[in-house]
């Protein structure tokens, strides 16, 4: 942990340098994923879940990092923290935005649907059940979430359909819009079921 600079406490270090952090521990998840499955599981209704858990989620099971030092531990959730924190407050600001990606060629138009879905899906959705499979939720809010997984399967869908494309502007709006489509799914859940409750949605750690 020397190469990470310790700033105030749960301070956002910043993505290059949590980039790192992420390499120097293995992490297979990348960064836009970690902070979508945040997002979700600070709109969570599941209030039991903690900040640890959601942590521990990013490794496989069994594979989670050897903290040897108390210290290290220590800095370890504190950087994490500090990214949950800046995460809160761009829900509490209902700026939850997809990662600022560009394509210019079906290649990275392929990889850029698949790094969507991750976000949606294992970002977002998995976040907001925060490993319960039954959270009893407004209808209204159900059909929300439900409709950000169908619109993940559109991400991959798209991934398939791009070798028989030959436009691939068409296919980069069709990318955009249903980008927006996301994220106007999850501002509206941030406005109607999140805010409402913010000040309760505070975590600790553990």
């Amino acid at each position: 942990m020397k190469n990470f600079k310790m700033k105030s406490q749960n301070e956002y270090i910043g993505d290059d340098s949590f980039t790192k952090l992420l390499e120097h521990y293995n992490c297979p998840a990348p960064l836009s994923v970690i902070k979508m499955r945040f997002a979700g599981a600070v709109c969570s209704p599941n209030l039991d879940l903690r900040p640890a858990e959601v942590i521990s989620s990013f490794w496989p099971e069994g594979q989670s990092p050897r903290l040897e030092t108390k210290n290290e531990a220590e800095l370890f959730f504190k950087f994490f923290m500090g990214l949950w924190d800046n995460i809160f407050e761009k829900v509490r600001q209902n700026d939850i935005r997809l990662s600022p990606v560009k394509a210019s060629s079906k290649d990275e138009l392929k990889l850029l649907c698949r790094l969507r879905y991750e976000e949606v899906e294992a970002g977002y959705v998995e976040g907001f059940w925060g490993g319960k499979k039954n959270l009893k939720l407004p209808a209204y809010i159900a059909e929300i979430i439900d409709s950000l997984s169908d619109l993940a399967g559109v991400y991959g869908s798209l991934v398939n359909k791009l070798d028989a494309v030959e436009n691939i502007d068409t296919a980069l709006e069709a990318v955009h819009h249903t980008d927006r489509m996301a994220e106007k799914a999850i501002n509206f859940i941030i406005e109607n079921s999140v805010l409402p409750r913010i000040e309760n949605l505070k975590r600790s750690v553990n």
